[in-house]
């Protein structure tokens, strides 16, 4: 323990919020709730496609077997989140998380300034290498070597965001001289890794500005955790540097216990699935656990 939860309280982010407001008014209302409930951030997760056979295993759940229906909506989160940026302008808008290598780098760095810029600089980039090859297929882009792509893609958007006239020269992406405007409002954006293997680990380590596993299991979180202090370790980092975001999981029966444990762990911002907050009366749930939650045991900015 790093001592008392009121010396180490957490951000709460609502993760995957896009799930709730799949609806041009309710997209907007879950924003301004939780902005209301003490809320930081809000979080769009992705996937283009739900392929009809997915014989690849989804790495969170004991059965393997990805959630939802193949009519459930996964909206885009860069333009789900664009659409709520200014219904709630405290909230910080993240990605939790965009699958890079399925997506154009140059495109994607020109996308995501442009939030920032528009947004006053509120954007964080979550990423991961993805899961399910079947969707990789149907956009024809290669399943093989996308960790390598991943990292590739992450330096040639920074590139584009520190200054005009970059140039980068990789296996994946060339590119002569070129200006990308506007660029973010910080000078980059900050970027987070998810994912629970060794290999999320050390690009969470190597280059990114925070970590976000996705067990839910306490012991299995704190595993994690050290892995993630010894590979910054390796890689020349102060672990400190890299923040940590952590799903409050099925403990959410015992929030306040629950966000204590994390913060003792070190994390910085317990993600609360909005999926919790599902239902007819979700958006009154949601403030609720604001109140009761949230509000008192935030740490803000």
């Amino acid at each position: 323990m790093r001592g008392s939860f009121e010396e180490d309280t957490v951000k709460f982010g609502l993760a995957f919020a896009s799930s709730m407001g799949t609806d041009p008014e309710s997209a907007l209302e879950v924003c301004r709730r939780a902005e209301r409930a003490g809320f930081d951030s809000v979080w769009g997760g992705e996937h283009v496609i739900r392929p009809r056979r997915i014989e690849s295993s989804y790495p969170y759940t004991a059965d393997g077997v990805m959630p939802g229906e193949d009519e459930t909506p996964i909206p885009d989160p860069l333009i789900w989140l664009a659409y709520v940026a200014a219904a709630a302008p405290g909230l910080r808008l993240g990605t939790c998380i965009l699958i890079v290598p399925q997506r154009n780098p140059v495109v994607l760095a020109k996308e995501l300034a442009t939030l920032d810029h528009l947004s006053g600089g509120r954007v964080d980039l979550g990423i991961g290498v993805g899961w399910l090859e079947e969707e990789f297929r149907a956009l024809g882009v290669p399943w093989e070597r996308r960790g390598a792509r991943t990292d590739e893609y992450v330096a040639a958007m920074r590139a584009l965001w520190a200054g005009p006239h970059a140039e980068f020269h990789g296996e994946f992406v060339d590119f002569e001289p070129a200006t990308c405007s506007p660029r973010p409002v910080h000078g980059s954006i900050p970027i987070l890794v998810g994912g629970d293997t060794s290999a999320a680990i050390r690009r969470a380590a190597r280059l990114a500005d925070g970590y976000f596993p996705g067990t839910t299991d306490p012991e299995d979180l704190a595993g994690l955790i050290r892995q993630l202090r010894d590979a910054a370790d390796r890689a020349g980092r102060k672990p400190e540097e890299i923040g940590v975001h952590a799903i409050l999981g099925p403990q959410i029966a015992e929030p306040v216990a629950r966000a204590e444990q994390m913060a003792a762990l070190g994390v910085e911002r317990a993600m609360v699935p909005a999926f919790f907050f599902a239902g007819p009366d979700g958006l009154d749930r949601l403030s609720e656990f604001g109140e009761r939650v949230v509000a008192p045991h935030a740490r803000q900015g």
